[in-house]
């Protein structure tokens, strides 16, 4: 079902305590941070900060923004308050921040698909070339506290979406190759786990964008450009796939404990979709407080 439309670029999607859900919309009129009412009927703005990709909210409601536009980690009050805590690590600036969540240790961890968006896709639009430009994905932890940055890999070819699974490890994805990798170690080489793409999938932009596990040990991955909810199961392998309504799903979120519901966000209808599943949605990390 649609849950709610009239979005500009949504992305993002997290559901916050008392049901509302947030979403950021990267559209060049909008780029803001949103806050969708539990019906789904109701938005305002809760703030703007440029091109907004990636969210994630911690234990004491501060929302953490992956900031495109200005490449940044921003930190956002419900209030509207920004304020730029990162852009960059040792010298190196950030290029795309895209798509971030909260780890066991209580630290932030951030992709950075490594290229600016106008290389790519200038004026909004992807280049037919896009596999010739040179991406240099990295992944990055954020200590909270002190606001430093310690750049964990790179090489990735445009790395997106970003999740803590069951094991308490960390997975990533590489959107040009479809892949799913995970990590053994802070800093250890990353390990394939699994791949997205169908061999049928359509020709153009495609791969895997956001994702979260489900508390049955499942990887629910959007797959921006093959119109599907790729679910992977515990061996990287696939397990199902859930259709979307548009061919552009950006990310997806489990809504509160009890509902067994995914939300969609989605580009081509600027909607976010709803299915439901038969699991809850993994405990998500809130930062150094205990989840």
């Amino acid at each position: 079902m649609i849950f709610a439309n009239g979005f500009n670029a949504p992305e993002g999607p997290v559901a916050l305590p008392d049901g509302t859900w947030l979403v950021v919309e990267g559209g060049a009129d909008r780029g803001c941070v949103t806050q969708i009412s539990a019906d789904g009927r109701d938005k305002r703005v809760v703030g703007k900060t440029g091109r907004p990709n990636g969210l994630a909210v911690d234990s004491e409601g501060i929302i953490w923004v992956a900031e495109s536009k200005t490449p940044s980690l921003v930190r956002l009050t419900m209030d509207g308050k920004a304020e730029v805590v990162a852009t960059g690590c040792d010298g190196e600036p950030f290029l795309f921040p895209n798509d971030l969540c909260f780890g066991p240790d209580g630290a932030l961890y951030l992709t950075d698909s490594g290229v600016v968006i106008q290389d790519f896709a200038p004026n909004n639009k992807i280049r037919p070339d896009y596999m010739s430009v040179r991406y240099d994905g990295r992944v990055y932890r954020v200590d909270v506290q002190t606001g430093g940055v310690t750049k964990l890999d790179s090489g990735i070819k445009f790395t997106n979406g970003i999740a803590f699974g069951p094991d308490n490890l960390l997975y990533v994805n590489e959107t040009l190759t479809g892949n799913i990798y995970r990590y053994e170690s802070n800093g250890g080489p990353r390990i394939l786990f699994g791949n997205v793409i169908r061999s049928d999938a359509p020709p153009g932009w495609k791969g895997p964008d956001g994702m979260a596990f489900g508390e049955d040990g499942r990887l629910y991955v959007a797959v921006f450009g093959q119109r599907d909810v790729t679910v992977l199961g515990a061996g990287g392998e696939v397990a199902e796939r859930i259709p979307t309504d548009g061919n552009l799903p950006t990310n997806v979120a489990f809504a509160l404990p009890g509902r067994k519901r995914i939300h969609v966000t989605e580009y081509e209808f600027g909607q976010v979709e709803a299915f439901d599943i038969s699991c809850d949605g993994l405990p998500l990390w809130t930062g150094p407080a205990k989840r």
